[in-house]
This record gives structure tokens, C-alpha cells and sequence, in this order.
């Protein structure tokens, strides 16, 4: 059972896109915290040490504050508890976003590390889709699957509700491919959650909601 419930509002109207949301199964027990308008600030437990890693790439090149809790099934695999973290912070983030009203929409970026370079873009479109082609060198990274990475993005954008496109167009070490594409993420996410004061009020669509 999910159960949601944004937190108390500070009085600075510049950072009020916070939401708190916890998610129950028999597999995993998931809480997670975020304010898009933060400093980078992280908290971050899931038992999988580079996963935690990728998700602070998030919040710190992403400027948004992350507070992740997970206990999952870890015996097992990383495989629900990656997944399951992916489909909460988007919960989170759709839930903060709230009526999308003067956002950017639209974000991309480029980022290389060393001989790794990828490139993401981000839709808040309202429609949930994600397209990526990242050909990991390596099975595992540390303790972690590099298969999981389309887990956690898939779960992402099916509650989040955004577009999104990853591609890593260089690389040769699995670690750089990744960080690469995490920090690539938070960086698109950035700016598509980015308040564009010439439109402010209004929803970036044609259709007048997204």
C-alpha cells in the first residue's frame, strides 16, 4: 500500500515543491523526501553502497535536497529495492511538481567523465516514456547490477510521469558510464524543473495542462 502526504510548506514561496512519500510491500519499505528547490543536500540509506552514490549525483548536481530511506530484499537481489526506490521519487516528484505551471519543461544535458560521455533529455510531458541505450561494460558495479539502472529510471518515469531519453554515447569503464548518465539526469532535471520567470503562471503546453 502507498500512502502519500506532502510535508509542512516553508513560508519562502521560491521553496515550496516538497513532498514525503512512503511506500510499503512485502518486498521493500521505501520513504523518501524532496524538496526540488534545494541545495543539493542528500540523505541516503539503500543498502546498495553505489546505488546511494548515483542517487547523490541526483540531488547534488540536480540542486535538489533527497531524503532516502530503504529496506529491502537485499538477500535476495537489489533489484526491488533499486526499482522501488525508482518508482517513489517519481511519486515524489510528480506529487511536488504539483500543476507543472511556469516550469521550463524541457531539460538536456551532456556530461563526460574521462573517456565516458552521455546525454539525457527530459520531458514533463505528462506521459510516461523512457528510451535508453547504455551498453554497461560491466555486469556489476561494486554490488550493483548495471542492469538495474533501466529498472530505476523505468520506475521513474511510469510516476513521474515524464519522457525520458539516455543515451551513453562513450564509455569504457561501467562506473564512469553510469555516473555519467546519473549526473546527465540531474542536470536535465534541473532545468526542466527550472522556474522560467517569462512564463510565469502558465502551463508549457498548447493544451493548457499537461
Amino acid at each position: 500500500m502507498t500512502n502519500r502526504s506532502l510535508i509542512e510548506l516553508p513560508p519562502n514561496p521560491q521553496a515550496d515543491r516538497i513532498a514525503e512519500v512512503t511506500r510499503n510491500t512485502a518486498e521493500t519499505r521505501i520513504r523518501v523526501k524532496v524538496n526540488l528547490d534545494g541545495t543539493g543536500q542528500a540523505r541516503l540509506s539503500t543498502g546498495i553502497g553505489f546505488f546511494d552514490h548515483m542517487l547523490d549525483q541526483i540531488a547534488r548536481h540536480g540542486l535538489i535536497d533527497l531524503d532516502i530511506e530503504a529496506d529491502g530484499d537485499l538477500h535476495i537481489d537489489g533489484h526491488h529495492t533499486v526499482e522501488d526506490v525508482g518508482i517513489t521519487l517519481g511519486q515524489a516528484v510528480h506529487q511536488a511538481v504539483g500543476d507543472k505551471k511556469g516550469i521550463r519543461r524541457y531539460g538536456h544535458a551532456y556530461v563526460p567523465l574521462d573517456e565516458a560521455l552521455s546525454r539525457v533529455v527530459v520531458d514533463f510531458s505528462g506521459r510516461p516514456g523512457l528510451v535508453m541505450d547504455v551498453p554497461f561494460k560491466s555486469g556489476m558495479i561494486g554490488t550493483f547490477d548495471s542492469q538495474l539502472t533501466h529498472e530505476f529510471f523505468q520506475g521513474f518515469v511510469n510516476h513521474a510521469f515524464v519522457t525520458l531519453h539516455i543515451d551513453n554515447l562513450k564509455g569504457e569503464n561501467a562506473h564512469h558510464q553510469a555516473e555519467t548518465v546519473f549526473k546527465a539526469f540531474a542536470r536535465a532535471l534541473r532545468a526542466a524543473l527550472e522556474r522560467d520567470p517569462r512564463a510565469a503562471g502558465m502551463i508549457p503546453s498548447t493544451k493548457g495542462s499537461l
